[in-house]
């Protein structure tokens, strides 16, 4: 016997608010582990220049520094003197050339007023251009 004959029956609806919340979790969690990096990134076309090679007769002056703060110019040693004995050695290596690239070889351990006190000398002898060297780490 059916005793419900006069009532309708409803329909069966499907929620979408919580499938409306997952894709809105996914989409929030996708926009926060994408990496933009290569969006961000400048396209930059370098222009060229023909030329000739021109031979360089600009001989660098290497400058080593130790670990203890003694200087070295062109592998001799110098007396301790500060920075105008430095000056002074720079511009007797440098002779005839006018700014001549400066090379400073300092040991890891040196401390950075050594280093300083190399570009101060430098400077104070008129040198601008200056350059360091290092070595790749062992991998």
């Amino acid at each position: 016997m059916n005793f419900q004959r006069g009532r309708n029956r409803e329909e069966p609806e499907i929620n979408l608010i919580p499938m409306i919340d997952v894709l809105l979790v996914i989409l929030i969690f996708m926009m926060v582990t994408t990496s933009y990096a290569k969006f961000s990134e400048l396209q930059i076309n370098l222009p060229e220049a023909g030329g000739e090679a021109v031979a360089s007769t600009v001989k660098p002056i290497n400058v080593s520094v130790d670990a203890t703060q003694h200087y070295a110019i062109n592998e001799q040693t110098l007396p301790a003197g500060g920075v105008t004995a430095l000056a002074a050695a720079l511009k007797t290596a440098a002779g005839a050339q006018t700014d001549p690239t400066i090379v400073i070889n300092a040991d890891a351990k040196a401390t950075h007023q050594s280093v300083i006190d190399v570009m101060e000398a430098a400077r104070v002898a008129g040198f601008s251009r200056i350059t360091f060297t290092t070595q790749n780490q062992a991998q």
